[in-house]
């Protein structure tokens, strides 16, 4: 895959419908820009589709499902298993994101990257890779073949969401132990302290925290990533649901779909993203800041401010989703509030 060509074929936001729906905020009879981030990114949003009419009725969270195999390393305090049994309860609607995207009008579309093991479920969208990835504390946790696929795959997603009408994506997961893959990316990519990146994930111990550290530590000295090179540090110390996000953040340029970051997973997927086509940071919208210590740099790398602080830190797309309803409130202000001239201002 030509990262290179791909970034030229992604269309730069429009600034002339940008100084439009500004100038469509300004002219609202309110104070001028106190609704704040909001106003920015329903500005960005028309940049990004070339429309000041922003609508976003039609909407879903994309939780991409994969298995690491560096939960061999017991860098977890959950069994792997896990990861297929919640992709079955999310993609039967009976998952915390499922009943968070009710409430928000978002649809929830489960897809497979790469589980340990197949779930015979409606509505699951298999895309797998392989049957999860290797152990990175071992070695490379994929080829770059299934990199670039996995990637592929994410970029279809989009196209295949841009034809059935959808306007606006969020990004979500599923995989035990890809906090880990997460921090050994971020470490590299950020030219960090890995113990820094590091977090406890869904709750480790101490001693499980400090294991967890060493093997991250373990899996950048072993594989030797590239940090100037970003599909080098994806495919050695990545997940395929990673990849598939990268996939889905690039995907959103190429397609001008505006894409919600998650937590700190789908962040370093979208920094991965951003290292390979620079130009698809103009779909990259931020959600929360998750609890993960390492988050506020991400997105700070990504040029980007959460809008919530809520200490969330579940994943599957939770804190994506709960962005939507704030763009809704500021998009009726945006387009149903008086302007200073109906008020003969």
């Amino acid at each position: 895959m030509d990262f290179t060509i791909l970034n030229k074929q992604i269309p730069p936001p429009d600034s002339e419908a940008a100084t439009r729906a500004l100038a469509r905020w300004n002219n609202i009879a309110k104070p001028t820009g106190s609704l704040g981030q909001l106003e920015d990114m329903v500005v960005r949003l028309a940049a990004l589709r070339s429309d000041e009419d922003v609508r976003l009725e039609k909407r879903a969270v994309l939780v991409l499902c994969a298995d690491n195999g560096v939960v061999a390393q017991g860098i977890a305090q959950t069994p792997p298993e896990i990861t297929a049994t919640m992709a079955e309860f999310i993609a039967r609607g009976r998952s915390s994101v499922c009943c968070m995207a009710r409430m928000a009008r978002a649809d929830v579309l489960t897809v497979d990257m790469g589980m340990f093991r197949r779930v015979d479920a409606k509505g699951l969208l298999d895309r797998r890779i392989a049957n999860g990835t290797r152990d990175i504390s071992l070695g490379a946790a994929m080829t770059k073949e299934q990199a670039n696929q996995a990637i592929q795959e994410g970029i279809d997603l989009v196209r295949c969401c841009k034809n059935q009408g959808y306007q606006i994506l969020a990004t979500g997961e599923m995989g035990i132990g890809n906090t880990t893959t997460s921090s050994a990316i971020a470490s590299v990519l950020l030219n960090r302290s890995s113990d820094e990146m590091t977090g406890r994930g869904a709750g480790l111990s101490d001693a499980g925290f400090k294991n967890k550290k060493t093997v991250i530590r373990r899996a950048i000295t072993i594989n030797k990533p590239d940090p100037d090179d970003a599909m080098d540090v994806l495919h050695k110390l990545g997940g395929f649901d990673i990849a598939g996000m990268c996939g889905i953040f690039i995907g959103g340029g190429l397609y001008r779909m505006p894409i919600v970051i998650d937590g700190f997973i789908s962040a370093v997927s979208a920094l991965a993203a951003a290292r390979l086509c620079p130009a698809a940071s103009s779909c990259m919208f931020p959600s929360h800041i998750s609890a993960e210590p390492a988050a506020s740099l991400v997105l700070s790398a990504l040029g980007l401010k959460p809008l919530i602080d809520a200490g969330m830190r579940l994943g599957e797309g939770t804190g994506a989703v709960a962005v939507l309803p704030l763009l809704d409130m500021a998009l009726e202000v945006y387009h149903e509030l008086m302007t200073f001239a109906d008020i003969g201002m």
